[in-house]
């Protein structure tokens, strides 16, 4: 008989067959990954187009829309692997995408040129962060798990949170008017193709506007959910656990936008808020993802996996606000060169020990 394996063989084809699931299931998370962020983008561009239209002030529009829009991603992918009862990926992408924010995007951007960092973020937001970062892993060791009241407890405090820079940014506003000035407003660079000139006239129509934040939101439930069974499904094929693939692969894709960005700006010199865009991301990750995805289905927060990754989240925070106070409210290369390090030792933690 011959020996060679028969191509009606079962054992052949079933793994013919998982390889061919596997690259399927990949093309899909890349597309889950395309979605989400594409989605995300329509949302807040219809949602703030929207709020505009009704005579909603700008200062709402950016402490709610512009603030939600940044972590729709993160959302999306939690509440969808709540859902389905894969927590890990879901405290995962939290805890990861905080800690992916500050040691990689901080760090990088830091290397390429120094950030300056605002007061209001080492008096309000640095402190808010920290807070948040404890109380996720004073919560998660407490019960063993976020449970539904303990998201509600991050919610209430979110809700302090926003209520606190909504005073603050109305103190400014009037601050200005005293003096007779006005807030600059953002400027935004002119369509340069003719699709780009189209869909800036359509954005003036209402009913498109509605049309695109509903596609928006869509495309990011959509992508979410191809991205969650995406990485369930790679995660059974090598035999890594779900908490892995939450903390590298999904969060380093729901913090692809922000890197990119954040990156990108720190090469242009444009580096004003890009701190303080990355410290409100990770308050608003823990505060509302993870307080939100909580309410679905209780988030298992296990001493050996979850509580180090969150102990490692808090770290990276207070290492934030060290480097900064020894920088004399700047990160420069030697405090970005020792965040990127950090983030090298975490992941050949995770992949090793």
């Amino acid at each position: 008989m011959n020996d060679k394996t028969s191509v009606n063989d079962p054992i052949s084809c079933g793994e013919f067959g998982r390889k061919g699931m596997l690259y399927v299931w990949i093309l899909l998370i890349i597309v889950g990954f395309a979605l989400l962020v594409k989605g995300a983008d329509w949302f807040v561009d219809g949602a703030a187009g929207i709020a505009k239209r009704c005579h909603i002030s700008p200062l709402v529009i950016g402490l709610t829309v512009v603030a939600f829009g940044t972590s729709v991603p993160e959302l999306a992918v939690s509440v969808t692997s709540a859902v389905r009862h894969s927590t890990d990926i879901s405290i995962g992408n939290v805890v990861g995408s905080n800690i992916t924010n500050i040691l990689l995007i901080l760090g990088l951007s830091a290397l390429i040129h120094p950030l300056p960092v605002q007061s209001t973020s080492m008096k309000l937001d640095i402190p808010v962060l920290l807070l948040a970062s404890a109380l996720l892993v004073g919560l998660g060791v407490w019960g063993g798990a976020l449970q539904w009241w303990d998201g509600l407890i991050l919610l209430v405090v979110f809700s302090g949170y926003m209520t606190l820079l909504f005073i603050q940014a109305r103190r400014e506003q009037k601050q200005l008017a005293a003096r007779g000035e006005e807030a600059p407003p953002e400027e935004e660079d002119p369509p340069r193709t003719k699709l780009g000139q189209w869909f800036a006239r359509m954005e003036q129509k209402l009913w498109f506007l509605i049309l695109l934040t509903v596609v928006g939101l869509g495309l990011v439930v959509g992508g979410g959910t191809l991205l969650v069974d995406g990485a369930r499904y790679v995660a059974e094929y090598f035999g890594v656990s779900e908490r892995i693939i939450g903390l590298t692969v999904v969060a380093l894709g729901t913090s692809l936008p922000e890197l990119v960005t954040s990156v990108v700006a720190a090469a242009k010199g444009e580096t004003d808020i890009a701190v303080g865009n990355i410290i409100g991301s990770n308050i608003f990750n823990i505060f509302f993802v993870a307080g939100i995805a909580s309410l679905f289905y209780p988030l298992t927060f296990t001493i050996a996996g979850n509580l180090v990754d969150a102990l490692v989240a808090l770290a990276a925070a207070v290492l934030l606000l060290v480097c900064a106070l020894v920088g004399k409210r700047n990160l420069n290369r030697v405090a970005g060169a020792l965040m990127f390090c950090c983030f090298i030792g975490y992941y050949v933690y995770l992949f090793l020990i």
